[in-house]
Parts: C-alpha cells; sequence; structure tokens
C-alpha cells in the first residue's frame, strides 16, 4: 500500500461545487498508466462540514485533494504542512501519514511553472510577469513564479490592500502591487495570469489592449467556462498564446499522485486525453 501504509487505495478530491471536477479522470489515468488500482471519487461538502468530513474520509484512506472553497480550511486542518502550502497559507493536497496525522502540500504553483515552461513554451527566467487577483489561487502560485526566475512580479487586485498584503508576504523588491485602475499605465507583460473569480462568477472582464503584445502569453488558472472571458480578451488583444488552467490542473494533480505512490505519471498523454473530450 502507499507509504507503507495498511490503508486501502482510497482517494478524493472536496470541493464545492464538484460535479464539474476532472479530478477522478485524471487519477483513473494516472493508476492505469502505472498499473495502481485505485478508487478516486469526487466529494461536494459545504464549508461548515468540510472538517469533519474530511476527518472521517481520511480515517479510513490515504490522501484526498482539495479545491475551492476549501484550501484554506484544509491547510488549517493538517498537524504537518510543506513549504510550499505554509507560504501561500492554503492546501490542494491532504495526505494521512502513517502515525494518522494529516499532511498539508499544495501543489498547484509547481503545476503551473511545469505547464507554462514546458507545454506552453513561455521563459519564466527574466520575465516580466502581471498578476492578476491577489487572493487564494493567486497565492498558490506567486512565490513559484518568483522562484522560476520572474525578473518582474505586478500584482493587481481590486481590493488594493490584498493585493499589498501578497506583494508583502513575497517579501522582494521583484514584486510590487499596483491599482487597478492603473492597468492601462503600466506597459505590456511577457506573462499576465489571471487568478480572479471574475470568469468563474460569470463577471465581465475589462481589461486595457496594451498589456498584451504579439509576445505575451495569458494564461488563466480556471479551465472550462470560467476561463472563457480572459481568454477571449487576450486574442482580442493579439496574445502570442492564451492559455486556460488544464495543463495546471493536470500537472499538479501529477504532483499529488507522485507524493502518494513514489512516482510521477507521464502527464501530456492525459491532457491530450482531457483536451480532446473537452474540445
Amino acid at each position: 500500500m502507499p507509504h507503507g501504509t495498511d490503508l486501502p487505495a482510497r482517494y478524493a478530491v472536496f470541493g464545492h461545487p464538484i460535479s464539474h471536477s476532472l479530478s477522478p479522470a485524471i487519477h483513473r489515468l494516472f493508476g492505469e498508466q502505472c498499473g495502481i488500482t485505485l478508487e478516486y471519487t469526487a466529494i461536494d461538502v459545504a464549508p461548515e462540514a468540510f472538517a469533519d468530513t474530511v476527518r472521517r474520509f481520511l480515517a479510513r484512506a490515504h490522501g484526498a485533494n482539495v479545491t475551492l472553497p476549501h484550501k484554506a480550511a484544509a491547510f488549517a486542518l493538517a498537524q504537518e504542512r510543506s513549504a510550499a502550502a505554509s507560504r501561500a497559507g492554503s492546501a490542494n493536497v491532504l495526505t494521512r501519514l502513517a502515525d494518522g496525522r494529516l499532511l498539508a502540500h499544495n501543489t498547484d504553483g509547481a503545476g503551473l511553472v511545469r505547464d507554462l515552461t514546458g507545454r506552453q513554451q513561455c521563459a519564466l527566467q527574466g520575465s516580466r510577469v502581471l498578476l492578476l487577483g491577489a487572493g487564494g489561487a493567486a497565492r498558490g502560485v506567486a512565490w513559484e513564479l518568483l522562484d522560476a526566475g520572474v525578473e518582474e512580479l505586478t500584482i493587481v487586485n481590486r481590493t488594493p490592500d490584498t493585493a499589498a498584503a501578497l506583494a508583502g508576504a513575497l517579501g522582494v523588491t521583484r514584486a510590487r502591487a499596483r491599482y487597478w485602475q492603473d492597468l492601462d499605465e503600466l506597459g505590456s507583460f511577457d506573462l499576465i495570469v489571471h487568478a480572479t473569480s471574475a470568469g468563474v462568477l460569470g463577471q465581465a472582464l475589462a481589461l486595457p489592449p496594451s498589456l498584451a503584445t504579439s509576445q505575451t502569453v495569458g494564461y488563466d488558472l480556471s479551465y472550462g467556462s470560467g476561463a472563457q472571458s480572459f481568454l477571449a480578451w487576450a486574442r482580442a488583444a493579439g496574445a502570442r498564446a492564451a492559455c486556460d488552467g488544464l495543463g495546471m490542473l493536470v500537472e499538479q494533480a501529477a504532483d499529488a499522485f507522485a507524493l502518494w505512490h513514489g512516482r510521477r505519471p507521464e502527464t501530456d498523454p492525459v491532457y491530450a486525453h482531457l483536451r480532446a473530450t473537452l474540445a
């Protein structure tokens, strides 16, 4: 059994809502690829019931993924936290250790960087990056972008204090906060990462076209219908590429799979399968 425990190979993803999740399909494909038989389900749980529901599940299972709106609660629930989770203040992976304690980890940032530098061929070293949003999704990726060599990370959020707090937490002069109303004065960026909830909530996204050039990569952390507003803007602004977060989803899932099973699966076949399915 994984990690030397006698727990069954049961896993789940917790969210609210969760019916749209691709995680069960992703982990099923990973298991088939690696010859590992596992059970992976999607569990919808309201915030007030999250802690008790996860504790009961992990009493008889090895691990769980966590998505919106539970990532901060997952971090708080754990007795041990990885450096990535501690920096982000949130977790998308919970693992039951052999002694029964819960380990929180965050694979979102690493998944984004791997998708950008590999599949999307976006060079991060020395780049100028705009991060739209400063909530949990943005916090989950900001440190890894800096670790990847981003020269300048500009954080813009509709609530300025939240952007300033994230820039301050990053603790480097390469990261700075700016006001949303100043977007048309910031010039263009090599990479624009959209991490607000606007698309998911169906809200209009008005951004100045001056942010993008023919060399810019626009990347929305969400996928499906929630990403379409930003992707449409990026294409209209003339960006080199407009990418949704499907690749990030697959990459972060592979990191979780490796934590649980000691082997990282090949992600390209799974990504291609899901992309064709969604198309």
